[in-house]
């Protein structure tokens, strides 16, 4: 039962060759669009499902069910799966049918989410929401591995771009909408809000997505696109084991998962404390605070969409040039959010616009565009996954960090309110951006494998 079970998730056998030119064509513009459409929106959703937990930190504070250092515990154990998910799951989707793993993930996160809006123990919490983390990593390795398997690599930086301008759009909507949703009635339906949604979208991915272009009868997309000939792709083809031990012992893929763990720090500082940061530092409501780190995310939408075009069309498809511009003002916006003080909305909005842009460009690049660019389309989830557990162990940290600098820095008022100093927290998230600026630069010259 259990060997059926696994077989279940495997990626299907080649049909038997098309052969019909017009036919290919036809199954192939229907595949890549709904495969495209799929990984984008079902991508977002995978962020909605995830991201109401930031909105909620700050109710779960004032009620006193957590305080800081649990919640800094909790998201440090969401980060921890998520990490070595990301590795384990992005070596499997090289070999998955990516339109089951991706519902599954869904589906299965979703409805732990529901079940989290009825838990105030902090270890079960913890548990479930760990659980949840190991889910989510069923997300962007096998979109990307889906990718890679039906576009080609001269379209690949612009579509990586906008299929990750997704999550943008699930965190933005998630930070407005479920802020409302929060203050109306609760903290409870910042999880079942989001949670019933994800479990509606995962029928429709299930519906719609595809698995590789080889199962319905079509050839390779370097074939399909002119890149390769039949005879060429052959020769070129190694196992997917090989390939993905090329991964493992290359330096250049441990230096990028190194700045994207470095950049990882500083997004997820902000995207995990930017609310209670803005609301505890500076004075804003939580709606406010909601709204203004809102704007890094659609921010980022722009930031994701044309960095890959960018680098395509004005860089001949290499991102070490516009990666050390964006992240120059990646490091200028972090430090001006974290050190001007409060009193200076616009300093607020105009900050979360440059950051939101090029955190999210440095974060297409870093955390997983480069990456693909120099290893083989054989192991493209092995490299996503690579790079996943660097990022994510920059992610699981900050959760840890934050929380500690922020527990042990916290002042209790002559009211008993308890007030929070983010005045070390602030000094470790601005040396984080400095150095996803700067590692990029000793991978300068990589050579994508052929």
């Amino acid at each position: 039962m259990f060997k059926s079970f696994l077989q279940f998730f495997l990626t299907g056998p080649d049909a038997t060759p098309l052969t019909d030119t017009a036919e290919i064509q036809r199954r192939y513009r229907r595949g890549r669009i709904s495969v495209f459409l799929s990984i984008t929106l079902g991508y977002a959703m995978y962020y909605v499902v995830r991201q109401g937990f930031a909105v909620v930190k700050k109710p779960l504070l004032e009620a006193g069910i957590f305080d800081a250092l649990q919640i800094g515990k909790i998201g440090s154990v969401f980060f921890l799966t998520y990490m070595i998910g990301k590795c384990v799951n992005g070596f499997l989707a090289d070999r998955l049918n990516i339109k089951r793993f991706l519902a599954l993930g869904l589906l299965a996160s979703s409805t732990l989410l529901v079940v989290l809006g009825f838990c105030s123990s902090f270890y079960l919490f913890a548990v479930l929401w760990g659980l949840c983390g190991w889910f989510q990593t069923f997300g962007a390795a096998p979109c990307i591995v889906s990718l890679n398997q039906w576009f080609s690599n001269k379209e690949r930086g612009t579509l990586y771009g906008i299929w990750f301008s997704a999550h943008n759009i699930g965190t933005g909507l998630t930070y407005i909408i479920t802020a409302y949703i929060v203050g109306a009635f609760g903290w409870q339906m910042g999880f079942f809000a989001p949670g019933l949604l994800g479990i509606t979208a995962a029928v429709f991915l299930y519906l719609f997505m595809y698995d590789r272009p080889q199962v319905y009868g079509l050839p390779p997309i370097a074939v399909y696109s002119g890149e390769q000939t039949h005879a060429e792709h052959q020769a070129k083809e190694k196992s997917v084991l090989r390939a993905q031990w090329a991964v493992i012992i290359r330096p250049a893929v441990w230096i990028l998962g190194l700045s994207s763990a470095a950049c990882y720090i500083t997004r997820y500082a902000f995207e995990s404390w930017g609310v209670v940061f803005l609301t505890e530092a500076k004075g804003y409501t939580l709606t406010k605070a909601s709204a203004i780190i809102s704007i890094s995310q659609f921010a980022g939408i722009a930031g994701a969409i044309t960095c890959g075009w960018i680098s395509d069309k004005f860089f001949q498809h290499r991102r070490n040039v516009p990666c050390l511009l964006f992240g120059i003002f990646f490091l200028l916006s972090t430090a001006t959010f974290v050190y001007v003080p409060a009193g200076y909305p616009w300093s607020d909005y105009v900050s979360m616009v440059f950051f939101g842009y090029t955190v999210y460009a440095l974060v297409t690049y870093l955390g997983g565009l480069m990456a693909v660019d120099i290893c083989s389309k054989k192991a493209t989830g092995a490299a996503m996954g690579v790079i996943g557990l660097f990022s994510y162990a920059g992610a699981s940290l900050q959760e840890g960090v934050g929380g500690y600098l922020l527990n042990s820095h916290k002042i209790i008022g002559p009211d008993g309110q308890i007030l929070y100093d983010f005045t070390a927290a602030g000094h470790f998230w601005v040396i984080a951006s400095a150095f996803a600026l700067l590692l990029p630069l000793l991978v300068w010259n990589a050579k994508p494998e052929d």
